[in-house]
Protein backbone atom coordinates (compact mmCIF):
# COMPACT_ATOMS: atom_id res chain seq x y z
CA UNK A 1 0.00 0.00 0.00
CA UNK A 2 1.30 3.45 -0.87
CA UNK A 3 0.11 6.99 -1.40
CA UNK A 4 1.48 9.02 -4.30
CA UNK A 5 1.09 12.79 -4.45
CA UNK A 6 0.48 15.13 -7.37
CA UNK A 7 0.10 18.90 -7.25
CA UNK A 8 -2.16 20.29 -9.99
CA UNK A 9 -2.81 23.87 -11.11
CA UNK A 10 -6.54 23.06 -11.36
CA UNK A 11 -8.88 20.20 -10.57
CA UNK A 12 -7.31 17.13 -12.20
CA UNK A 13 -9.41 15.16 -14.62
CA UNK A 14 -10.00 11.53 -13.77
CA UNK A 15 -10.97 10.97 -17.40
CA UNK A 16 -8.43 11.75 -20.06
CA UNK A 17 -5.09 13.27 -19.22
CA UNK A 18 -4.48 14.91 -15.86
CA UNK A 19 -0.98 15.79 -17.08
CA UNK A 20 -2.30 19.07 -18.49
CA UNK A 21 -2.56 20.51 -14.97
CA UNK A 22 0.34 18.66 -13.29
CA UNK A 23 2.84 20.96 -11.54
CA UNK A 24 4.81 18.55 -9.31
CA UNK A 25 4.63 14.99 -8.12
CA UNK A 26 6.04 12.74 -5.43
CA UNK A 27 6.13 9.00 -5.92
CA UNK A 28 9.17 7.89 -3.91
CA UNK A 29 7.71 8.00 -0.38
CA UNK A 30 4.34 6.33 -0.95
CA UNK A 31 4.61 3.41 1.45
CA UNK A 32 6.17 5.47 4.26
CA UNK A 33 3.51 8.17 3.84
CA UNK A 34 0.73 5.57 3.99
CA UNK A 35 2.20 4.09 7.18
CA UNK A 36 2.40 7.42 8.99
CA UNK A 37 -1.06 8.57 7.86
CA UNK A 38 -2.50 5.24 9.03
CA UNK A 39 -1.73 6.30 12.63
CA UNK A 40 -4.40 9.02 12.43
CA UNK A 41 -7.87 8.57 13.89
CA UNK A 42 -10.19 8.40 10.86
CA UNK A 43 -13.01 9.83 12.99
CA UNK A 44 -10.86 12.79 14.05
CA UNK A 45 -11.22 16.36 12.92
CA UNK A 46 -7.90 16.65 11.08
CA UNK A 47 -7.80 16.98 7.31
CA UNK A 48 -5.06 14.39 6.87
CA UNK A 49 -7.31 11.80 8.50
CA UNK A 50 -9.55 12.17 5.43
CA UNK A 51 -6.89 10.71 3.13
CA UNK A 52 -8.06 7.35 1.80
CA UNK A 53 -5.07 4.98 1.58
CA UNK A 54 -6.91 2.81 -0.97
CA UNK A 55 -8.57 5.48 -3.11
CA UNK A 56 -8.11 9.04 -4.25
CA UNK A 57 -8.42 12.16 -2.11
CA UNK A 58 -8.23 15.76 -3.33
CA UNK A 59 -7.35 18.78 -1.19
CA UNK A 60 -7.98 22.28 -2.47
CA UNK A 61 -5.76 25.18 -1.41
CA UNK A 62 -7.80 25.92 1.74
CA UNK A 63 -7.74 22.30 2.90
CA UNK A 64 -4.01 22.14 2.19
CA UNK A 65 -3.45 25.22 4.37
CA UNK A 66 -5.20 23.53 7.31
CA UNK A 67 -3.42 20.20 6.74
CA UNK A 68 0.00 21.92 6.76
CA UNK A 69 -0.48 22.59 10.46
CA UNK A 70 -1.01 18.88 11.16
CA UNK A 71 2.30 17.74 9.68
CA UNK A 72 4.50 18.94 12.54
CA UNK A 73 2.50 16.88 15.08
CA UNK A 74 2.78 13.85 12.82
CA UNK A 75 6.53 14.24 12.56
CA UNK A 76 6.77 13.51 16.28
CA UNK A 77 5.02 10.14 15.71
CA UNK A 78 7.47 9.04 13.01
CA UNK A 79 9.27 5.77 13.50
CA UNK A 80 12.18 6.49 11.18
CA UNK A 81 13.90 8.57 8.55
CA UNK A 82 11.72 7.26 5.70
CA UNK A 83 8.56 8.54 7.36
CA UNK A 84 10.20 11.89 8.18
CA UNK A 85 11.25 12.24 4.54
CA UNK A 86 7.70 11.41 3.42
CA UNK A 87 6.26 14.07 5.73
CA UNK A 88 8.81 16.65 4.60
CA UNK A 89 7.78 15.99 1.00
CA UNK A 90 4.10 16.19 1.97
CA UNK A 91 4.68 19.48 3.83
CA UNK A 92 6.37 21.02 0.78
CA UNK A 93 3.51 20.01 -1.51
CA UNK A 94 0.87 21.20 0.96
CA UNK A 95 2.65 24.54 1.19
CA UNK A 96 2.88 24.86 -2.59
CA UNK A 97 -0.81 23.98 -2.92
CA UNK A 98 -1.88 26.47 -0.26
CA UNK A 99 0.09 29.22 -1.99
CA UNK A 100 -1.20 28.46 -5.52
CA UNK A 101 -4.73 29.78 -6.15
CA UNK A 102 -7.02 27.20 -7.75
CA UNK A 103 -4.63 24.30 -7.16
CA UNK A 104 -5.30 20.81 -5.83
CA UNK A 105 -3.15 18.22 -4.11
CA UNK A 106 -4.13 14.74 -5.25
CA UNK A 107 -3.45 11.82 -2.89
CA UNK A 108 -3.54 8.62 -4.94
CA UNK A 109 -3.86 5.51 -2.80
CA UNK A 110 -3.65 1.95 -4.01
Amino acid sequence: MGIELELHSGRPSRKGSSRDTLLRSSHEHGEALARVLSTLDRRGSGRLAWVDPYGDTLFNEQEAQVARQEVSALTQRCSGDEQKAALLDLAELLEACSETPGSYLWFMGD
